[in-house]
């Protein structure tokens, strides 16, 4: 079994089922009790907050990297950005580090393709939605992505922020959140990507007929794979 590298702290909300999941996994594919064997280095959210909202970008790929090699020297084997947003910054994190990263995007992209949807909408934090990250490596794999109206984006970024990293799931939020589905699927989303590490603890696919697709558990099972049957 590889050790697992988790970066995460962004926020720890999250950051808390990618341990859960892992290692129900890990115990499910596994068994006989086995568990993850995982680094994990937690930044501290409020400072990554602050440059990322003064959009000093490369600051943010500076502490990245820092704890990206804190985890590589600790023995882990392969590395995870436990957050969407902070894969905009993905090439600077793993500069000099010589794990290998399991992308978020990419592995939401497999199951997106392994399904047969070429159309998909994307629920995430506004950087995520409307930066080109997501959307320039489904394009070259012939998907297309739909994020929701203005007036919608900023609706789920202020429900991210100042609910869901505060652990405060809110019922008013999550039918909210639906319609912001309903109307990607009515711009011809066939499916809906939970593109921020946070909006799982929101909405989750009992609460809709349109499919989703869950990018924490898709790259916390990955991470299983990874670490099983390599």
């Amino acid at each position: 079994m590889k050790t697992i590298g988790l970066l995460g702290g962004t926020t720890w909300e999250s950051t808390q089922d990618y341990y859960r999941i892992i290692n129900q996994q890990m115990l499910l594919k596994a068994g006989n009790r086995n568990t993850a064997k995982i680094v994990l280095y937690s930044v501290n959210f409020h400072e990554v907050e602050v440059l990322v909202n003064a959009k000093k970008y490369d600051e943010v790929g500076v502490l990245m990297n820092k704890a990206a090699q804190a985890i590589e020297k600790a023995g882990a084997e392969c590395l995870l950005i436990c957050a969407n947003t902070m894969h905009m910054v993905a090439d600077s994190t793993m500069s000099g580090v010589h794990i290998p990263l399991i992308h978020i995007v990419d592995e939401t992209l497999k199951e997106i393709k392994r399904n047969g949807f070429i159309k998909v909408g994307l629920l995430a934090t506004r950087q995520t939605m409307e930066m080109d990250f997501y959307k320039k490596r489904f394009r070259k794999n012939g998907v297309e992505i739909v994020i929701p109206e203005a007036e919608d984006r900023e609706f789920i970024q202020a429900t991210i922020f100042n609910e869901l990293f505060n652990g405060i799931i809110s019922e008013s939020s999550r039918e909210r959140m639906l319609e912001c589905m309903n109307g990607m699927e009515q711009l011809g989303a066939q499916c809906v990507i939970l593109g921020c590490t946070e909006i799982p603890l929101l909405v989750k696919q009992e609460h809709t007929d349109i499919p989703v697709f869950d990018s924490t558990y898709i790259h916390s099972c990955a991470a299983v794979d990874f670490a099983l049957n390599n």
